[in-house]
């Protein structure tokens, strides 16, 4: 074999060996990269389930406070299930829940008023109107009372009040 050959073979594995050595340093990094990556993804998923538990949290005092004040007789039906109603479709339950059979009470007032307009709303309207509409309300407060009460007792214990909101007093 000629001298010619032998550099071009050490050549060549110099070569060869530096491409291996720099591919292995890629390889190297992008494994670093990748469990960067995976860090801050499960950094990112743990804010994001601390954010929904103090969402959660939240919403939870306010469908309790509100569905107390309902038990006790402190605030009208038809608003209340209005208000639980919103509240509770934002909430975040932890497996899937049909609301309509959970709490009947509630979601059928929620039928009953959520078109009829608030505030502002109502001041387009006649005062014929107004009491047509107050009627449907009343009496609709009046045929589901037991269930839309049933339904509160039943919210008061799954979902908690926060801490210090449980003593609240309604006059």
């Amino acid at each position: 074999m000629s001298t010619a050959m032998i550099l071009a073979f050490l050549v060549g594995g110099a070569i060869i060996a530096g491409l291996a050595f720099y591919a292995g340093q890629l390889l190297y990094k992008l494994n670093a990269q990748n469990k960067l990556i995976a860090k801050k993804q499960a950094e990112q998923q743990q804010k994001l389930k601390q954010s929904r538990l103090k969402r959660n949290a939240k919403l939870a005092d306010s469908i309790h406070l509100i569905a107390r004040a309902m038990h006790e007789q402190q605030c009208e039906f038809s608003e209340g299930c209005l208000r639980i109603w919103v509240l509770m479709s934002q909430y975040g339950f932890e497996s899937e829940l049909d609301l309509t059979q959970a709490y009947p009470g509630i979601y059928k007032m929620y039928q009953v008023v959520k078109e009829m307009p608030t505030h502002d709303a109502r001041k387009k309207y006649s005062k014929k109107e107004i009491f047509k509409q107050d009627t449907t309300r009343w009496r609709a407060e009046e045929t589901h009372k037991d269930e839309i009460l049933a339904d509160c007792a039943k919210i008061i214990t799954e979902f908690k009040a926060a801490p210090g909101s449980e003593n609240v007093v309604f006059n």
